[in-house]
């Protein structure tokens, strides 16, 4: 497969700590309900599977963001729970509902079923990310992903989604065995996957364990980082086109963990709003196995006034610190985020004010502004 040269590479070259003329921004969940273009494309869809399973759908929606927005990075438009759908979980999300599966995993004889999915059952996904990767002619870079092992876990055996984590945390203390079982099973599936969607053209991946940091400290290493660390050391190292494919790991409440994370084999650390860019990178921006810095403002700014919102891109910018600026050398960068995903309800216009803020902000300080 060939692919159209990159013509903006900055959200890769600050993946990988090199310095860039900017602060690259891009957002999770950046394809989603708050652009009346994606609602309508949903709504010709029919639901939201029938928006991730057809291809050009898929392209479609990937691409409105950055159509409205000067963005540094797409990512595939797709959803975290594809895998255990493909072990035969039944997956299906009602409107305005989350995600509901058919089957849980719970005893013995459920996780005895599990297995890794064959992935031409994911070839919906796979086929979206190449006929993205086209689509875009080199604009920016395309991010593929996946749901982490413990994060899969959860839904599979809550069913959904859940506000206690009861299920889940029941079958972890009653039968670790278990659940180490359905982990292991959950990484190899993960690696399988993010490979496969890397042979497909995306040049950058992430692993997104939003339910990390509902663990205990001890089980968080045990259960989650554990299996994250056996997807990583899976993964393919360059892409169909022979660059770099830098990995991003992101864990919701995982800033109590960063030291525990630092030697993690990725290029990237996501965070959320909690934590202190400053700090972050101080612990883990510079030295052995540094990591580049991803987020991480709250996506709740973006409910204020456009000079609010620019206020907060820039203390999220000046938090995180002198830019590095030596292109000879690697050195601490930041990619510029939410915290987590832009909420339903976001105003389209307020994404403008943050795009615009981080680019011109982040200019000003390369400049010494």
């Amino acid at each position: 497969m060939t692919f159209a040269p990159l013509q903006n590479d900055t959200f890769l070259r600050a993946c990988m700590r090199q310095a860039t003329d900017h602060t690259p921004l891009w957002l999770m969940r950046q394809a989603g309900r708050y652009l009346p273009e994606y609602c309508a494309t949903r709504a010709k869809a029919g639901s939201f599977m029938g928006l991730a399973t057809n291809v050009d759908y898929a392209t479609e929606v990937t691409l409105q963001p950055l159509e409205r927005y000067p963005l540094d990075a797409a990512i595939l438009f797709s959803d975290i729970l594809t895998i255990p759908d493909a072990m035969g979980l039944g997956l299906s999300f009602a409107q305005g509902e989350g995600p509901k599966f058919a089957k849980n995993v719970r005893d013995e004889a459920a996780v005895a079923e599990l297995a890794v999915p064959d992935m031409d059952k994911l070839r919906y996904v796979f086929d979206a990310v190449t006929s993205i990767r086209k689509a875009l002619n080199g604009r920016v870079p395309l991010i593929g992903f996946s749901g982490s092992p413990w994060t899969l876990a959860c839904y599979m055996v809550e069913g959904g989604g859940s506000d206690d984590y009861r299920a889940v945390k029941t079958l972890m203390y009653r039968r670790p065995d278990l659940m180490h079982r359905m982990l292991a099973i959950n990484a190899d599936a993960v690696a399988l996957y993010l490979n496969t969607q890397i042979d497909a053209g995306a040049q950058a991946v992430m692993v997104f364990d939003s339910w990390g940091g509902v663990l205990a400290d001890g089980n968080f290493q045990d259960f989650s980082l554990a299996y994250t660390r056996r997807v990583l050391a899976q993964l393919k190292r360059t892409g169909v086109d022979g660059q770099v494919v830098p990995r991003i790991v992101f864990t919701k409440g995982g800033g109590l963990w960063l030291q525990d994370m630092k030697p993690l084999d990725c290029e990237v650390l996501g965070l959320d709003w909690t934590v202190n860019l400053g700090a972050a990178r101080a612990l883990v921006g510079s030295g052995e196995h540094a990591k580049a810095l991803q987020g991480n403002i709250d996506p709740n700014v973006l409910f204020a006034e456009p000079a609010q919102i620019a206020a907060e891109a820039e203390r999220v910018l000046r938090s995180f610190g002198a830019p590095h600026t030596d292109k000879t050398t690697t050195g601490p960068t930041h990619i510029f985020n939410l915290g987590h995903g832009i909420s339903q309800y976001t105003p389209p216009e307020s994404v403008a004010a943050l795009v615009e803020a981080v680019h011109r902000v982040s200019k000003q300080m390369r400049a010494g502004a």
